[in-house]
């Protein structure tokens, strides 16, 4: 993954020589999502949150990571195995429309646990 950078760089820049790439921070080289399509990690549909959260999950760097999003105050996506809506961590999610009379095997998330300082960020209730 290859983070661009709109803003215009002053001409003696170190970055100057490669405009609008960002050096990637030492820990993002060793997530397991680093070549893997974003789309995965911004999804809605809740087989696809399932598997971003699993690979969340045996990755080496998982707590930087959502240290990180925290930091950058993100908004949506997986970050460290936790699904991010508006800024807080949603710990379930239903799939749209009616819930079946029987639950689906993909209907639950992998439980990843949040570390106690952003557990006041965790959304009461769940998203529909």
């Amino acid at each position: 993954m290859t983070i661009v950078d709109t803003r215009p760089r002053p001409s003696g820049s170190a970055l100057a020589a490669a405009p609008g790439v960002l050096d990637r921070s030492e820990w993002e080289t060793d997530a397991l999502c680093r070549d893997l399509s974003t789309e995965l990690f911004f999804s809605d549909d809740v087989d696809e949150i399932g598997d971003a959260k699993r690979i969340c999950l045996s990755c080496p760097v998982r707590t930087r990571c959502l240290d990180a999003a925290v930091e950058r105050g993100e908004q949506f996506g997986i970050w460290g195995g936790h699904l991010f809506v508006s800024g807080r961590i949603v710990l379930h999610k239903r799939r749209r429309g009616r819930p079946p009379k029987v639950e689906r095997p993909g209907d639950r998330f992998p439980e990843v646990e949040v570390p106690e300082p952003y557990r006041r960020l965790v959304r009461a209730g769940s998203p529909g």
